[in-house]
């Protein structure tokens, strides 16, 4: 059995419910209530901080793969937003205390702090095991006053009010969710050294490492709201635009799309990670489809069709680029209007998209975190590729 985190004087119960009626029993781990979503696991076994304050996590229920989470408490460096945007946390073995020499604070303290309801004890193989036979779907952790009596029991008038408010709660498939994560205000992140370039980043949930990333290269990265017009991009005279990952449906996005493809029309070179992928997708003519259990974790395998390199990667997307990866398909596609498109990249384990290059025009995407903080930086290159697309244009 494993170990009350510490600071829990009470091991007060706590279920996490599944919407096809699957119950794992648990106990409180942050704050107590309900948390509602889409239930998904992170194969990551460090990075626990980045993942959850990851915008890309918003309306999802984490479950952690890896046992221990906590060990190194949390501090002001690692977040990549300013606030946890994860729904709900699902943990097997919270640290009973924090120790690292940068860490202000717990992660139970923290998930107190900023309201996020969490499971401890949890059987998470077995948990992961059911989403990867069944797929991902909508779950809810309830503890606290959330609870009703005699669900902890597994009550069954108990366990069914709370599979009927799981049931509820929307899908992920068809939500537009990018306004609800962007940034209400521009800023912008100043270059290290001499100014090389001036990008426009579009935040449909920019995580901080990416304009970071940039302006290590001598970018000067303003950031952008969702709602951004292309009159205003024009305006700040950028030389090239950039599409951040987000949450969401691409398919529900369709003034992202017109957007981007707006920024296509007129030349300017263009980058786009993770939703920024989907998005030139379907700007390019592609339909998306959403993931059976997505891929959400730091050691992903993809095969750089290029240089036949393999990266290890990291990725958060439950959504993917429709378009062909078949050996006899591989040839670049004509769209018409944008020219010949090639699939750059591919996911060794299941074949998905991971990377797309326009060879008319200057664009391409990834469907991976080149930008991971807490993984591995074997994508680097790319924010290269980028400086060297601004730089020809």
């Amino acid at each position: 059995m494993a170990r009350q985190a510490k600071g829990d004087a009470v091991r007060e119960p706590a279920l996490i419910v599944l919407e096809d009626g699957t119950v794992f029993r648990g106990h409180a781990y942050g704050a107590r209530g309900r948390a509602l979503g889409e239930v998904v696991f992170s194969t990551g076994m460090t990075g626990y901080q980045e993942t959850f304050t990851d915008p890309s996590y918003h309306r999802q229920i984490i479950v952690m793969t890896a046992p221990h989470i906590g060990n190194t408490g949390v501090n002001m460096e690692d977040p990549e937003s300013t606030q946890i945007w994860a729904a709900g946390i699902v943990v097997r073995d919270p640290a009973r205390r924090a120790s690292n020499w940068r860490a202000t604070g717990t992660l139970d303290e923290e998930l107190v702090n900023q309201k996020v309801v969490g499971i401890s004890d949890v059987d998470t193989r077995a948990l992961t095991l059911h989403l990867r036979d069944r797929g991902v779907m909508r779950a809810g952790i309830f503890s606290g006053g959330a609870l009703p009596a005699g669900a902890e029991n597994k009550n069954p008038a108990a366990v069914e009010v709370l599979v009927d408010i799981v049931r509820a709660e929307p899908s992920m498939a068809g939500a537009n969710l990018a306004r609800e994560v962007t940034t209400s205000e521009t800023y912008t992140v100043e270059p290290e050294g001499e100014p090389l370039a001036t990008v426009v980043a579009v935040d449909l949930g920019i995580k901080a490492r990416t304009p970071s990333r940039l302006a290590q290269r001598g970018a000067r990265v303003i950031v952008v709201p969702q709602s951004v017009t292309f009159a205003q991009i024009e305006a700040l005279n950028p030389d090239g635009v950039f599409f951040s990952n987000g949450p969401g449906d691409p398919e529900a996005s369709e003034a992202e799309v017109e957007l981007l493809r707006q920024v296509l029309d007129a030349g300017y070179p263009f980058f786009g990670i993770c939703f920024g992928n989907q998005l030139l997708g379907r700007a390019l003519g592609y339909g998306t489809y959403k993931l059976e259990y997505g891929h959400r974790g730091v050691n992903q395998p993809v095969l750089d069709r290029a240089t036949g390199k393999v990266e290890i990667t990291a990725h958060n997307h439950g959504f993917a680029v429709d378009a062909p990866t078949t050996e006899a398909s591989l040839a670049p596609f004509n769209n018409g209007q944008y020219g010949n498109v090639e699939v750059s990249h591919i996911g060794l384990n299941d074949g998905v998209v991971e990377g797309l290059k326009c060879l008319d025009i200057p664009a391409f995407s990834v469907q991976y975190h080149p930008e991971a903080a807490a993984g591995p930086h074997d994508a680097d290159y790319l924010f290269d590729r980028f400086i060297k697309l601004m730089g020809a244009n």
